[in-house]
């Protein structure tokens, strides 16, 4: 299910992204989902992490995806995340997820880390 994007606590999933993962996970055994993770680390203090998984939503987990649940969120990273969007960027300089992210007050030049 896509959250509801008209609140500030909700991470929404672009039409774009979900094409794309759903383009990946086609290729993966049945069952993998992209867990999406904030860490600490990266050029910034924080980076996102990226990992394809065949594990079932846990209790605090905020799962993303319009028909079906691909995307998969634990609760420390979401606290980091509230109010961003996870993308897809296709364009001159290359095809990339990208999370547009409110909380951010700095982040490295390839968007990968971010600081709060």
């Amino acid at each position: 299910m896509t959250q509801d994007s008209s609140t500030s606590d909700s991470i929404t999933l672009s039409a774009q992204a979900e094409k794309q993962i759903l383009k990946i996970l086609q290729k993966e055994p049945k069952g993998t989902v992209l867990r999406i993770s904030v860490s600490g680390g990266g050029c910034s203090g924080f980076s996102y992490e990226y990992n394809l998984v065949q594990e079932s939503k846990a209790n605090d987990d905020m799962a993303l995806g319009e028909e079906q649940d691909i995307v998969l969120i634990d609760s420390l990273s979401q606290e980091f995340m509230l109010g961003s969007e996870i993308d897809f960027i296709d364009d001159l300089s290359g095809q990339s997820f990208a999370i547009k992210n409110p909380n951010a007050v700095a982040s490295c030049g390839c968007g990968s880390s971010f600081a709060v």
